[in-house]
């Protein structure tokens, strides 16, 4: 297999596992028979099992196949390309300090009125990892990278998606409810005001740490992963 064709093996086999793991036909019956728990444990590990031969692969066949486009020496596409990293960064450090009924082990009677981060997005963490594969998509527009970093978005739409489905099953009205005041799409309930933001919905601690983690990754990128920052 060519390295583009082991990138796209490895990167359809990781979303597709992670969705049918995870989808009301398979994850339900994988419960009632080995429980909440080992579930959880199957998931990550089948999670770790394909995306770690992803990486690998990619690893070894960095910008594989035909170049798509070229914008390294475009100021304004590199400047672009960062803020998207510091914006997915700051999401995903607020996301996380921000207790959202999407989370793992939400009950019914815990979910709450949308706040902070919420009211700009319910899934922060899959956006952010949409900003993260989209700002590597912008500087590596070989077809091999793109697959890759392609993964990213694609598992954070489609996974927003699937996990607003099965949270409606499971907490019924009270989700639904969150869903019709928040959005999925980034500022959307701001925009069309179902959400008002206010002083204190303003991450303080999530935009310091993750700019700080921005900054980190700009200066260490070249000894982890070689080459240019986002490159």
């Amino acid at each position: 297999m060519d390295p583009v064709g082991s990138i796209l093996f490895w990167a359809a086999l990781f979303i597709g596992t992670h969705l049918l793991v995870s989808s009301s036909a398979v994850r339900p019956r994988l419960i009632s028979k080995v429980g909440e728990q080992p579930y959880r444990g199957i998931y990550s590990l089948i999670s770790f099992a394909t995306f770690v031969p992803l990486v690998i692969v990619f690893a070894y066949h960095k910008h594989s196949g035909p170049m798509l486009w070229y914008l390294r020496t475009e100021a304004a596409a590199r400047w672009l390309a960062w803020a998207l990293m510091v914006i997915a960064f700051v999401t995903l450090v607020a996301g996380l300090i921000t207790p959202s009924p999407a989370n793992i082990g939400t009950t019914p009677d815990q979910v709450r009125a949308p706040r902070g981060l919420l009211k700009v997005t319910r899934h922060p963490a899959f956006i952010a990892f949409s900003l993260f594969g989209f700002a590597h998509m912008l500087m590596n527009g070989w077809l091999g990278d793109l697959i890759f970093f392609g993964t990213f978005p694609v598992l954070g739409i489609a996974g927003g998606k699937h996990q607003d489905a099965r949270k409606l099953r499971e907490l019924g009205d009270g989700y639904r409810e969150f869903v019709e005041e928040t959005s999925f799409l980034p500022f959307a309930a701001l925009v069309s005001g179902r959400q008002k933001w206010r002083a204190a919905d303003v991450p303080w601690a999530g935009i310091m740490i993750g700019v700080a983690l921005a900054i980190v990754t700009a200066l260490l990128h070249p000894f982890l992963f070689g080459g240019q920052p986002l490159g």
